[in-house]
């Protein structure tokens, strides 16, 4: 009996071990989000913004002497510092999706094109006008047409006789990546103001400068969403990391669930790129470093993934926006100064196999 509960006792232990990381992991995001939204080039303690948040929150009263304070904690920095932990949230879970998808541990949303055509998407719809009649969510929505148009082209490229091989993909997806990077600079070249330039830039870069209140409901319900189907197909992205015989040996259609995770991918890609632009590594590097972490498995990966990236993007968008005040560094700039050195320090390790494999 003792040896037939020994496996049971260790699910157990690793459940709470899960449990008990998440909960770190959460409570590490919340003191985050306080600090970040304190600092700035206007630094207000932890306590004061804690005070201003649940007097927002609550309808609480505000000195009159405090409202300027107030104003820059709710009004500017609180809607920025909880996009950036959407944005690192979906980024990190939809890198770990895609990586499984392709059975690539080099594969991320810039290399499926995903990314390059949701930034298309919306700098089209910015620079010409189109889709007006959405309002607000214009760009949102020309940002995932861009992406699931890229994902479409990329996986109608990629299948050979009705079957969607992963090397293909990676490779197709590479191809279409150039490609809408092309149709960018073109964008650049044919912009009729600087104006429009700088739009450009900022969507090929990445930032939060523009985050506001009514940005955060769309991304809110859509990255949540999209985090809650990813992770319920933790077990279908284990199958498909043991190869298409392997998967449909066990009874699943490798090529049904692609489909349908590649639309999921596009939705949440989409959609972060629409108010962040495209960012680039944390979709790369999230993954790995919870998997040295937590294992290869993906309902742990894709538990611990999501607040660990967004804790990683609040910091980087506090750098961002305080290493050369009053000027931004664009997101991509510090993601890759931060990405490149954990990447090659994790291909240097011994002891640890990309992807978990």
């Amino acid at each position: 009996m003792p040896a037939r509960g020994a496996p049971a006792v260790r699910r157990l232990a690793s459940r709470k071990a899960l449990l008990s990381a998440c909960a770190v992991l959460a409570a590490a995001l919340l003191l985050t989000v306080v600090v970040a939204i304190g600092l700035g080039p206007a630094v207000v303690t932890p306590g004061e913004t804690a005070r201003h948040l649940w007097a927002a929150l609550s309808g609480g009263r505000v000195d009159a002497d405090e409202v300027t304070t107030y104003q820059i904690v709710w009004q500017i920095r609180t809607p920025r510092v909880l996009l950036a932990a959407l944005v690192g949230a979906g980024l990190s879970a939809v890198g770990v999706a895609i990586q499984a998808l392709v059975r690539n541990a080099l594969a991320d949303p810039f290399v499926l094109g995903v990314s390059s055509g949701a930034s298309v998407g919306a700098v089209g719809v910015t620079v010409t006008g189109g889709l007006a009649v959405l309002g607000i969510h214009a760009v949102s929505v020309g940002a995932f047409l861009g992406a699931l148009v890229a994902s479409v082209l990329v996986y109608a490229a990629s299948s050979g006789r009705g079957v969607l091989s992963p090397l293909r993909l990676v490779l197709t997806g590479v191809a279409m990546s150039l490609g809408f990077q092309a149709v960018m600079s073109l964008i650049i070249y044919a912009a009729p103001d600087s104006e429009a330039t700088s739009m450009v830039l900022h969507w090929t870069m990445g930032g939060f400068g523009a985050a506001t209140w009514g940005a955060l409901p769309l991304v809110a319900v859509v990255v949540t969403a999209g985090l809650v189907v990813l992770y319920r197909y933790g077990r279908v992205l284990d199958v498909l990391c043991l190869g298409d015989e392997t998967a449909a040996s066990l009874g699943f259609d490798p090529d049904r669930y692609r489909r349908v995770l590649l639309v999921v991918v596009s939705l949440v890609t989409g959609v972060m790129v629409a108010v962040s632009g495209a960012i680039a590594f944390v979709g790369l590097v999230m993954p790995h470093v919870v998997r040295m972490t937590v294992g290869a498995g993906h309902a742990r990966v894709l538990a611990v993934a999501p607040p660990a990236g967004a804790i990683f993007m609040v910091w980087v968008d506090l750098a961002a926006r305080t290493l050369v005040a009053p000027r931004e560094l664009p997101l991509g700039v510090i993601t890759a100064l931060v990405g490149v050195p954990v990447f090659i320090t994790l291909m240097r390790r011994r002891d640890y196999t990309f992807g978990g494999r």
